[in-house]
């Protein structure tokens, strides 16, 4: 069986690495076994040099669950090769399908995992930061499960982070406006995130915990998507605006 789980992360990091769509998984994984898939494949990304940099929400607001057809939250992990320069550009040719969704990150000032309350998440954040997210997935025409998402460590492809603000200001109901080439496409509030985004970081120290790893001082958290993902062309420029917070862009070359 592990046999067959280390065949499905290869299949999975071979098409994120030539940006090539597949058939969804032909296999009845149950959510830990996908776990289990995204784990093998990352230890593939660090073998060739990348380093962990943090862990990504999914599903976290109604309007990417609405999207997507799927009710329960779930996490990828993010590696430093996957940080897209604020202001700067990334190829567009090196994903499958690439869609952008607006966030909020946290820097982590020490290590968090386990059962938390919404103070403990608030003590160990070091900075927040408005976010998009690149989300790409491997399998054709977008269309996947809930366990092939996950063994495709949740779609999680790229981010791009604002230099940072301090922990304490008040994010659980931000204006955030998503913009590809001057135009508006999404415009919803932090609050999508799970009535606010602090809940977020709290689910993932306990993802943390129950899959066996901790998140340490340093890595970046992102909550998840505030609304719906947008899909972009190549030579797109993307913009998000968040209320009291910095704004951020980068363009797909």
């Amino acid at each position: 069986m592990i046999h067959e789980y280390t065949h499905l992360a290869r299949l999975l990091d071979e098409a994120a690495c030539d940006g090539r769509a597949i058939p969804q998984l032909q296999e009845n994984l149950t959510l830990d076994q996908a776990y289990e898939v995204q784990a093998l494949a990352l230890a593939r990304r660090i073998e060739r040099g990348e380093q962990v940099s943090g862990l990504k929400m999914g599903f976290t607001s109604r309007a990417k669950m609405v999207q997507m057809g799927i009710e329960t939250m779930i996490f990828g992990r993010i590696t430093d090769a996957m940080a897209v320069e604020e202001g700067g550009a990334s190829p567009h040719a090196r994903y499958v399908h690439p869609r952008v969704e607006p966030e909020i990150a946290f820097r982590l000032g020490r290590p968090l995992s386990g059962r938390i309350t919404h103070f403990d998440a608030m003590a160990a954040v070091e900075w927040i930061a408005p976010a998009i997210e690149i989300i790409d997935s491997r399998y054709e025409n977008f269309k996947f499960s809930l366990a092939d998402v996950v063994a495709d460590n949740s779609s999680a492809s790229g981010y791009v982070i604002c230099p940072a603000h301090r922990p304490d200001m008040d994010i659980s109901n931000l204006g955030m406006v998503l913009s590809v080439d001057g135009v508006a496409r999404e415009i919803g509030s932090s609050a999508a995130i799970l009535g606010n985004p602090w809940r977020s970081l709290v689910a993932a120290a306990a993802f943390a915990e129950r899959y066996g790893f901790v998140l340490r001082a340093g890595d970046i958290v992102m909550a998840g998507g505030a609304t719906a993902a947008v899909a972009v062309d190549a030579g797109a420029r993307v913009k998000l605006e968040t209320q009291g917070l910095s704004e951020i862009a980068f363009s797909f070359s």
